[in-house]
């Protein structure tokens, strides 16, 4: 196949826009914020928080209000207690609990952020201002890379500021590591964190025991000119998952359209996190006229699941293995509200599962930022990064069953539904006892495309790189004394990302004779299970199954497989790289001044951007006529300008009291798998001769590289009032109209006449149309996002002196959204991530070393990404959540003998809140269920 034919198919370059601006960047890049930072308050002005000596929780708190207040732009802010001490178990954690903020929970732990209702693939994420690659899949940070240990405090924009490079359009979360000239002395710190599930271990080969160490070294030399600061940081955290997955909810039958459970698969799962970091900063600065700052961090992370389980084939037209060969629902099942609750299927041929994942990631990151004092009031920045991830993936399926396909001993289920929505599933076979079953393709899911193969397991391996490197320069100044105009800045940034992404996948079949691991060759398609695989029994009591078989899963792969090379062509196609060369300039003006007798600080810039974005990868197809597949290299791309304005106002109404106002255009880049230029090209010989566009003879499936980035007008408004002796209270508006949002299934007709060549003539001849679909994401949607958020500090001494010590901080958030695309603009959407409300309340006590809090989060029903068939990403609605979190601690105060030492113990997920997801708007149509029960932590933390 012609290698144009691929960049004709609408993945070809494309030139946009003309437009140049003046651009650059903040001086304090990863020495402070980069977003414009207001003057401190005015002298009758109540004082700054960080007046009131407080530690601990309070202190957090206190610090996290004065970034907020002294913000230009709309921040939230999260402060680490101490050196080395953020006020919860994860970075992740702490974020969920600012205003606007929630995170759905992967395997029991909180990973994908949601920004005022915008998910992970809108935001963006910083260290130290820079922006950073992600062992992830696509975009969003997995923040299970970065140590919390390592970070002073966390800042997460809600509003654009000109000199704030890559930022998103939900949020920029800023990771900000601390500084060691701004420490008052030498700190040695250590901490070790003990951790205990709430459950018991749910695999022989599991754990529920983990540990956290760190210990932290921070000093000054040469007359406190040079700084140093050194983290080391090492984890194994365990956890445990009782997971259930329905296949979905059919009708009995034609004429019965009474819902059915179609089949289920109940799993019990157990992860081990095992995580390394160190962290490095070096700080100079002799003069006032040079401040050097070079920021190094490494994370190396290992995770491993062992999920055992059961698939159980429930409805006929589903679990049909031949015409004759099927389950059966018997008669006398019971009905509730149109759902069968209570049923005895027959003739069922079950799956056994033994899986093993394996994750293995590493992230690098280094930064050197320079500030030199041109003059009294101007400065030059410079500052040169590069930040390195690389993950590889290892998933390993292990089928085991009583027969090849049609063959074995059957079973006889009792399904009786749960008040969560789940089903106990009572089995009649022991699927504890070996002899009963063996290594197999129970239902004969094999097929390599053309033939049958004896697929008794299945290994995915791929491997992901991702590497960005960016150069900053920016020049700032003041203007002469008097007026509202305060400075300037201007400046430009470069930065070069490529991700590659690399799939590979075998068919495993039980050892013995044959080729390709096909039956029709001879492949043994029975294999009695080896005695030294089996290391036990697991329960799935939980849902009513006693037991069932567990198989050392690495035995198995190593002992009892022959692998084959699965060259399909939806498996060929994965395999790519997309890079990304941006240039960005922004220029902006600084306010502060008078207005009508009130104080006003503000910028007001642009940002010019021009993106260069470019893949490379494969089209395959497979040819009918030879049984082949072929693969032709493919590339293509698209350059483009972007120019985003931005304007931020603090309006100091009364002492203390702020009106902020910001208007902005932002943008953000699609995900990086819809970016790639890949495509699965198939033909349909059925369809040869029609002219019908809903028969076609070609089509074509897959990614876009010309695509675009999502856009959005902002307006935000926000009003805060700080009070003397601590805390605050805000309340927010914002609304965002998207623009060029992502349709993942769009299609357009393609004209595929230049592939035809590669076709054979007799072929060619027939051909009645070159016209086909091609299905790729597009920019053809739109919308709208709307909310409110209300937040309130609170420390009860502001009342009454008795209760100095206790104090809340609550907030609670509304967001509405509504997204059409093109093809149908009648049926809108929600966005992915949204919770219509979300609530936090967190309740403490601090005092004399003391400190309990407890906290208690609440979001309602989402749309939340799992997991789907063949571990690709699909969207199902989640159930509203509540998780009750506490902790509760004592710090030895100064004159004690034990001075410096702390002891805290936390519980996670008091609730013991399942994840739930359904389908339909049904709520009794549930699909996942996840329980990972309650995590308990016990820390002893000393500081010299």
């Amino acid at each position: 196949m012609a290698h144009h034919a691929v960049s004709a198919g609408g993945l070809r370059c494309s030139l946009v826009a003309l437009a140049t601006v003046l651009a650059g960047s903040s001086p304090a890049l990863a020495q402070e914020a980069p977003a414009a930072t207001a003057p401190q308050a005015t002298a009758d002005a109540a004082p700054e928080q960080g007046a009131i000596v407080v530690s601990g929780i309070r202190a957090s708190l206190n610090a996290s209000a004065s970034i907020k207040r002294n913000s230009i732009a709309i921040v939230e802010a999260v402060s680490a207690e101490d050196i080395g001490k953020l006020p919860d178990v994860s970075i992740a954690d702490s974020l969920a609990r600012l205003p606007g903020v929630t995170a759905q929970r992967l395997e029991g732990r909180d990973q994908r952020l949601s920004i005022r209702g915008l998910g992970p693939d809108f935001s963006t994420t910083l260290l130290n201002g820079r922006e950073q690659v992600t062992v992830g899949d696509n975009r969003g940070v997995e923040y299970d890379q970065y140590p919390s240990e390592f970070f002073k405090n966390v800042v997460v924009h809600k509003a654009a500021d000109p000199s704030l490079i890559a930022a998103g359009i939900s949020g920029t979360v800023d990771l900000r590591m601390l500084r060691p000239l701004a420490q008052a002395g030498r700190v040695i710190a250590v901490q070790l964190r003990g951790q205990m599930n709430g459950m018991k271990k749910l695999n022989p080969d599991g754990q529920r025991y983990g540990y956290r160490a760190s210990a932290t070294y921070v000093d000054k030399f040469a007359d406190d000119t040079f700084g140093i600061a050194i983290g080391l940081s090492a984890t194994s955290a365990p956890s445990q998952d009782e997971r259930y997955n329905a296949w979905g909810f059919p009708t009995v039958s034609d004429t019965d359209k009474t819902l059915v459970l179609g089949g289920a698969k109940p799993y019990v799962q157990s992860n081990l996190l095992n995580r390394y970091g160190a962290v490095a900063t070096l700080e100079y600065q002799p003069n006032d006229n040079w401040h050097s700052t070079l920021d190094v961090l490494y994370s190396h992370f290992k995770e491993t699941q062992y999920l055992r389980g059961i698939e159980f084939p429930i409805y006929p037209g589903w679990s049909a293995l031949t015409n004759t060969d099927t389950t059966a629902i018997q008669p006398g099942y019971t009905v509730k509200n149109g759902f069968v609750t209570d049923a005895t299927i027959t003739n069922v041929k079950a799956v056994m599962r033994n899986d093993y994942n394996q994750r293995k990631a590493d992230n690098f990151s280094i930064g050197w930022n320079n500030v030199i004092g041109l003059s009294d009031t101007m400065h030059l920045t410079v500052d040169a990064s590069y930040s390195h991830a690389k993950r590889t993936d290892f998933l390993l399926e292990n089928y085991s069953g009583t027969g090849y396909i049609t063959g074995g001993a059957r079973d006889t289920l009792h399904i009786t539904q749960n008040g969560n929505g789940t089903f106990d599933i009572v089995p009649t076979l022991d699927y504890g006892n070996a002899a009963n079953f063996g290594i197999t393709d129970p239902r004969g899911w094999g097929y390599n495309g053309t033939t049958a193969v004896v697929q008794a397991g299945f290994l995915n391996k791929p491997s992901f790189k991702d590497d960005l490197a960016a150069l900053r320069a920016s020049l700032d100044g003041e203007f002469a004394q008097g007026g509202l105009l305060k400075g300037w800045e201007v400046g430009a940034n470069y930065s070069y990302r490529k991700k590659t992404s690399a799939f590979t996948s075998y068919f495993l079949c039980p050892k013995g004779g044959g080729t390709g691991c096909t039956p029709g060759s001879g492949t043994t398609t029975f294999a009695p299970i080896p005695q030294a695989a089996i290391i036990g029994t697991v329960p799935l009591a939980y849902l009513g199954v006693p037991r069932m078989l567990a198989l050392d899963p690495m035995y198995l792969y190593n002992n009892a497989y022959n692998a084959v090379y699965d060259n399909r062509p939806v498996s060929l196609v994965r395999d790519n790289s997309v890079t990304e060369k941006v240039w960005t300039g922004y220029a902006m003006i600084k306010l502060d001044g008078d207005v009508g007798g009130k104080r006003l600080s503000g910028t007001v810039g642009v940002q010019g951007i021009y993106t260069d974005q470019s893949s490379n990868g494969s089209l395959s197809n497979f040819d009918s006529t030879t049984g082949a597949v072929i693969v032709t290299p493919a590339s293509g791309g698209a350059k483009y300008w972007n120019v985003l304005p931005s304007a931020n106002f603090a309006l100091e109404l009364a002492p203390a009291t702020y009106l902020k106002l910001a208007g902005s255009l932002t943008m953000v880049r699609p995900r990086l798998d819809q970016e790639r230029v890949n495509q699965e090209f198939s033909i349909n010989p059925s369809n040869i001769g029609s002219t019908d566009p809903t028969r076609p003879f070609f089509s074509s499936n897959g990614g876009n590289a010309a695509l675009r980035p999502y856009k959005s007008a902002n307006i935000d408004l926000s009003a805060e009032h700080y009070f003397a002796k601590g805390g605050y209270v805000s309340a927010a508006l914002y609304f965002k109209r998207l623009t060029d949002f992502v349709d993942p299934n769009n299609s357009y007709a393609y004209d595929f006449k230049s592939v035809v060549a590669s076709l054979p003539a007799a072929i060619r001849d027939q051909i009645a149309t070159t016209v086909g679909p091609v299905t790729a994401p597009g920019n053809t949607g739109k919308g709208t996002v709307k909310g409110a958020e209300a937040t309130a500090s609170l420390p009860f001494g502001l009342f009454t002196p008795a209760l100095d010590g206790f104090g809340v901080f609550a907030s609670v958030s509304y967001t509405d959204s509504r997204i059409v695309f093109a093809k149908n603009p009648d049926s809108p959407i929600t966005l992915p991530g949204l919770s219509d409300w979300v609530a936090n309340g967190s309740v403490y006590y601090e005092k004399a070393g003391f400190q309990a809090r407890a906290n208690y989060r609440f979001r309602s029903s989402f749309l939340a990404e799992v997991a789907g068939l063949s571990a690709n990403p699909t969207y199902r609605t989640a159930k509203s959540e509540g998780i009750l979190d506490a902790q509760i601690g004592y710090e030895f105060q100064p004159g004690s003998r034990f001075a410096g030492l702390a002891v805290m113990f936390q519980a996670k997920n008091l609730t013991d809140r399942p994840f739930i997801t359904y389908q339909n708007n049904d709520p009794r149509q549930v699909i996942d269920y996840q329980r990972y029960g309650r995590d308990f932590y016990l820390t002893l933390s000393y500081k010299l």
